[in-house]
């Protein structure tokens, strides 16, 4: 079944252009990622996914109804649309607002009428591995500790398509690993912008690429250096230097795996 679907979808940003012609659909359970560099659209890409823009033309349609600002104008649109798609900012600390976390997490389900929203706080505080920071306010916290509070304040809500951007980012090696095995448990559809060509590995077996025009450039199998090097060249994933080995001088192509 069609989960969401975007139909050549374009996006200007101060007369610059953020997104261009882009088209796919996504079923239910399925793992994309989202690859390209910085500046290529993603970012753009998530929020119009996640309603918060309206593009410029074409259209994002969720369980075969548009979204967009009139749409969500509708009462019973909105509240089901907000509680089935949640979006996990790349800087966590602006989605975090309140005097603790235990608030963060149960601000969600209460704005949207859920029940039990301290339940599903403590049982995603749990499960996220936050709940010994429940007392505490959220500037307090690392970086990565602000990470894992956003999600599990979206997560509170249970979503059936997670929207992710950048969520390693400011990540160390061993938040990341868990971070992967942890999205590997969710029973949601999840879309996840990266620009490490490594870790895409990890995240989904459904590639869309974007380029450095803004269009999609790829929609298939994640792309490998051994057999899509052009493609990674064109979206600026990859990149070329010299090396000096014995007295001669190289260059290698080589991916970008760091954050």
């Amino acid at each position: 079944m069609t989960l969401i679907e975007v139909e050549r979808l374009t996006h200007m940003f101060e007369g610059r252009t953020a997104l261009s012609d882009v088209s796919f659909e996504a079923t239910a359970g399925e793992r994309l990622v989202l690859l390209g560099c910085n500046g290529s659209g993603k970012s753009t890409l998530l929020a119009l996914l996640d309603g918060l823009i309206d593009a410029d033309a074409g259209v994002v349609r969720y369980g075969g109804e548009t979204v967009n600002r009139a749409s969500l104008r509708d009462d019973g649109f909105r509240m089901r649309f907000r509680s089935e798609v949640g979006l996990l900012f790349q800087n966590a600390g602006a989605m975090l607002f309140h005097p603790t976390v235990a608030d963060e997490l149960a601000f969600g389900p209460r704005q949207l009428g859920l029940d039990d929203p301290e339940d599903r706080a403590r049982i995603w505080a749990e499960r996220v591995g936050v709940s010994a920071l429940t007392t505490l306010p959220p500037y307090r916290l690392s970086e990565g500790e602000q990470k894992k509070v956003a999600l599990a304040a979206v997560l509170s809500l249970e979503p059936r398509l997670l929207l992710l951007d950048e969520p390693t980012a400011g990540l160390d090696p061993r938040s990341t690993g868990w971070l992967v095995d942890f999205l590997g448990t969710l029973d949601a559809t999840i879309i996840t912008a990266t620009h490490n060509l490594s870790l895409a590995r990890e995240l989904g077996d459904r590639c869309l690429v974007l380029g450095e025009d803004h269009t999609l450039l790829h929609d298939g199998d994640l792309p490998s250096p051994d057999r899509h090097m052009d493609l990674l060249r064109q979206a600026n994933l990859v990149h070329s230097h010299r090396h000096r080995h014995e007295g001669r001088e190289h260059s290698h192509d080589h991916v970008h795996d760091w954050e």
